[in-house]
């Protein structure tokens, strides 16, 4: 930091985990002094935290977007998931929904008081952008095998 006597000072910051965005430290006694020639005062730091590129924090948890094959929801899969631990294998049920969120107990963010928040992983159905004929004839099958209306209860 730039003291007002333009010297130039490195001060030394301990930041507790899981603090949030805009969260303000107050060291004492680390200020300027006062006009009068008292005692220094504080120095208060904001702090700013970082988007990460793949985890969204809401307070304590956290959310990842999961991407799974067609086969991988129908089915159901064991797939490696990245939390802020390392990777963990994660069970993704027989017949998940795009958009279905799992939950991940205390994988998410420290709260300070020796706890964490959850993590969430919310599953995304990936299909590839162009198809051959014989895999869009295999879809078609499967529609009509099923009969599903997904739309069958949202009025218009």
């Amino acid at each position: 930091m730039r003291r007002a006597d333009g010297r130039i000072e490195t001060i030394s910051v301990t930041i507790p985990a899981g603090i949030e965005d805009g969260k303000k430290l107050n060291l004492r006694g680390q200020g300027e002094p006062s006009p009068s020639g008292g005692s220094p005062g504080d120095l208060l730091i904001t702090i700013r935290v970082a988007e990460h590129p793949h985890f969204r924090r809401h307070g304590e948890d956290l959310e990842v977007s999961v991407p799974v094959t067609l086969a991988e929801a129908a089915l159901g899969a064991k797939i490696d998931v990245p939390t802020p631990q390392g990777e963990i294998s994660l069970k993704i049920p027989p017949g998940t929904s795009s958009g279905k969120r799992l939950r991940l107990k205390k994988l998410g963010v420290p709260n300070g008081k020796g706890g964490h928040g959850d993590l969430y992983a919310e599953v995304r159905i990936m299909i590839p952008d162009a198809l051959d004929e014989e895999s869009l004839e295999l879809v078609r099958q499967f529609d009509k095998r099923r009969g599903l209306q997904p739309r069958a209860d949202l009025k218009w």
